[in-house]
């Protein structure tokens, strides 16, 4: 009991009800007499839409109602969105289009019934008269003259331009002794969390004092409040949203979509409970996607590898709408353009694009694995024009540990940082100097082995409110119950990151008691007090601080009530073993039970006190922590067939302080996993019509357990000051680190053939293509 639990490998609390399947989900809650809903969806990419008619599917019995887009024009407001950047082309769009459609999936009828079957029957019956219209789904061609448009209005496809610079950029390649450039794709991915999006909404009519319950798989149920508030003009207060257990985000749920005020809006019209549970195809093509984005990268460089200018254009793919944090989200790529180096001058345009797609948003990394990859092709690439080591390149232009806190050219102060020390522990791990000797052995045998490294720091903890669309802060309550049992109320909206287990250390150990004694809620507003949720690694960062700020409010009430009853003075008490007691005399003590009983019995209170044992806190950071670290992929490429084979994956992460590393190995696993499916298997295809072809898991790729190589990881330990708990945030390095680590380790396997770039996903058909270009022509056989 006196060790103390903060930095401990505890088992995570929520691991049982959800390994024994006892956990509830959206679809898991019954509601009696519960109607079911499904949405027509657009079979064409774009297309007017002349006529509708529903007549037929209202006559199905069973059916209890259809709605088009006219049923909710003037009843429900457009779609928000909050992530809005300058001078930005910004269309609306409503639950149900109307007069047009601009992507296969787009929403434009839904049908309500008493059985899940019957209303999906009825949407066969549901006519509509399309008037196809020219698609363009390719971002540079979109960006052409004459290219289809999809807002006329507009009279042009270009959604917005963003900019950032620093430094003086012109002088800089003015005095470069060389321009290294390179085009890089970052292709199209979907999220696919294993359980798609749901919702379940209840109104109960009391009249003036109706309440409207929304059941949604969100990471931000007070957000969903607030818009759903917003949108039906209720008054927040009757609007309760739950976010039970959910299975899987990735930054797709960050979002606010028409299913979840439509569902809501039905309940309420209907005074029924009504359930929508999305199908994975609706999944894959009408839930956000991530990534898309084409890099043009000019990098200013000395003969001696150090950058002295980086100039970027980047074309992001926007889809046909805005959803909540469309715009934002390449903007990160341009703060992030820096990483962990030291590059004064810089420059970043960055053009929206409108495409006959769904949208893009919020993908696990959100921006910065963009930014990441296109610095880390970068610098393997200057390395490969300058027959430099790629360490050395690294190595050359870090910013060093003695500078921080440093302001990059693009405005951001790097609050703590020791890149040397991540890789250079990196390439002790994998023995990097006998791995080139090997490498250069195995290549004069014929033998494709490759070593890539991916170097990264990422921006987290998002807090300063000016410089995030969703709000800064985050908030708790830390309540202690009259038993001396303690609930912890989180703002924070965790959904396998393990901050049930997490928050409870944190308070177990500032009162000296057991994991056990402490229980953590989350995701219902009418228990939590209003939170922002969980996105950007900041859950622990900054909803972890609010639970500690809270608690050293709660803690010093208690001391006070101890002391009193201890007939002490307050200072140098001790909370241990369930007890609080002097330091210097553990002997006269007083167990919290029994201070948190008088507490509320409030029979004899100490002078200026109020009963009860509860504090609330809300914690805005004055700055942004920095995450970083070094991966490094070891692979074998089997030239007959272009297959990829792992040797090793070593990743070197540094987060901060860490409250409990299986939490952290749980973070980085998954995270690598998702950046190497990345890397090697995943893409959102659409054809030139906008049809999906890779609507299914028979054509849309995930990496499984086979393949994927054996992680070998570590950590460095770089405190922030940001916050009192040191720690930085760790959800989203995997997947910053891994992609460019194995790219960079292909394109090294194949850079003897004169390979300089190829883009992802790598699959083996696209290497074996890439090999028999690059390897050398055998001559004429000779038959004497």
């Amino acid at each position: 009991m006196a060790t103390k639990l903060i930095g401990e490998r505890i088992k995570r609390k929520e691991d049982p009800r959800l390994i024994t399947g006892t956990a509830s989900y959206v679809d898991d809650i019954k509601l009696p007499n519960v109607h079911h809903v499904a949405f027509l969806r657009s079979i064409y990419g774009h297309a007017k839409i002349n006529k509708i008619d529903v007549s037929e599917a209202r006559k199905l019995p069973g059916v209890v109602a259809v709605l088009t887009h006219d049923d909710i024009k003037g009843v429900l407001k457009p779609m928000p969105c909050v992530g809005g950047v300058p001078d930005m082309h910004t269309p609306e769009h409503y639950p149900l289009s109307g007069g047009k459609v601009r992507f296969v999936g787009e929403a434009i009828a839904a049908v309500v019934a008493n059985d899940r079957y019957v209303a999906r029957d009825a949407l066969d019956l549901i006519n509509v008269d399309y008037e196809p219209l020219p698609v363009v789904v390719d971002m540079e061609k979109a960006l052409e003259k004459g290219a289809p448009l999809l807002y006329e209005e507009y009279g042009e496809n270009r959604g917005f331009t963003w900019k950032i610079s620093g430094g003086d950029i012109d002088k800089a390649f003015q005095e470069a002794d060389r321009v290294v450039k390179l085009r890089l794709v970052n292709q199209r991915v979907a999220p696919i969390p294993l359980e798609t999006r749901a919702v379940l909404a209840q109104y109960q009519d009391r009249g003036v004092e109706g309440e409207l319950t929304v059941w949604t798989s969100t990471q931000i149920p007070h957000g969903i409040r607030t818009s759903i508030a917003g949108m039906l003009n209720l008054p927040e207060h009757r609007v309760r949203v739950i976010a039970p257990e959910v299975g899987g985000g990735f930054g797709c749920k960050v979002d606010f979509y028409g299913e979840e005020v439509l569902i809501p809006y039905l309940a309420m019209k209907l005074k029924v409970p009504v359930k929508w549970v999305e199908g994975r195809r609706e999944n894959i093509q009408a839930t956000d996607h991530g990534r898309d984005q084409i890099n043009y990268i000019e990098a200013a460089v000395k003969n001696d590898g150090t950058v002295v200018g980086l100039r970027v254009k980047v074309l992001a793919d926007m889809g046909a709408y805005y959803q909540l944090l469309s715009p934002v989200i390449p903007t990160l790529t341009g703060l992030m353009m820096c990483g962990p180096y030291k590059i004064s001058n810089v420059s970043m345009e960055v053009l929206g694009v409108f495409t006959n797609k769904m949208a893009t948003d919020a993908y696990r990394g959100a921006g910065r694995p963009e930014a990441t990859y296109l610095l880390e092709r970068t610098m393997d690439a200057i390395a490969a024009e300058l027959n430099l080591d790629p360490v050395e390149v690294r190595m050359k232009n870090f910013i060093q540990p003695n500078e921080f806190p440093y302001k990059t050219a693009t405005g951001l102060v790097y609050d703590s940082g020791n890149y040397q020390a991540a890789l250079q522990k990196a390439l002790d791990h994998v023995g990097y100097t006998k791995l080139r000797e090997e490498q250069k052995k195995l290549r004069e045998q014929g033998q494709y082995v490759g070593i890539g490294i991916s170097s990264y720091v990422e921006i987290c903890a998002f807090g300063p409110s000016a410089a995030t669309a969703t709000g800064g802060w985050e908030s708790a309550t830390v309540r202690i119950e009259p038993t001396g049992k303690v609930t912890v109320l989180t703002g924070s909206s965790p959904h396998g990151q393990g901050q049930e287990t997490t928050f409870a250390q944190i308070v177990a150990d500032g009162l000296g008691l057991t994991m056990e004694d402490i229980t953590v809620q989350h995701g219902d507003t009418a228990v939590v007090q209003y939170g922002i949720g969980t996105f950007g690694s900041r859950a622990t960062a900054v909803g972890g601080t609010a639970v500690y700020l809270a608690l050293q409010k709660v803690k010093e009430k208690a001391t006070k009530f101890a002391a009193h009853m201890l007939k002490v003075d307050s200072k140098g008490l001790v909370f241990r073993d369930g007890k609080i007691f002097p330091e210097n005399n553990p002997e006269k003590s007083v167990t919290l039970t029994e201070v948190a009983l008088a507490a509320y019995l409030a029979k004899d209170l100490p002078p200026d006190t109020e009963p009860g044992l509860v504090a609330t806190a809300f914690y805005e950071p004055k700055n942004f922590t920095f995450p970083f670290g070094t991966h490094i992929a070891v692979v074998d490429i089997d030239p007959e067939t272009g297959q990829i084979k792992f040797r090793r994956y070593v990743a070197v992460d540094d987060c901060g302080n860490i409250i409990n590393m299986l939490t952290v190995h749980g973070q980085v696993h998954g995270g690598i996993a998702q950046g190497l499916g990345q890397a090697l298997y995943e893409e959102v295809v659409y054809d030139e019509n906008g049809q999906l072809l890779t609507g299914s898991f028979m054509d849309y790729c995930i990496p499984k357990a086979h393949h994927l190589p054996k992680f070998e990881l570590d950590y460095t330990v770089t405190p922030t000051n940001v916050n009192p708990l040191g720690v930085k945030g760790v959800g989203e390095a995997g997947t910053i680190g891994s992609t460019p680590a194995v790219v960079n380790a292909v394109i090294d396997a194949l850079a003897h053939l004169g390979v300089r770039n190829i883009d992802m996903p790598l699959k083996p058909e696209k290497i074996w293509k890439t090999i028999k270009e690059h390897a050398p022509k055998k001559g004429p056989i000779i038959v004497a």
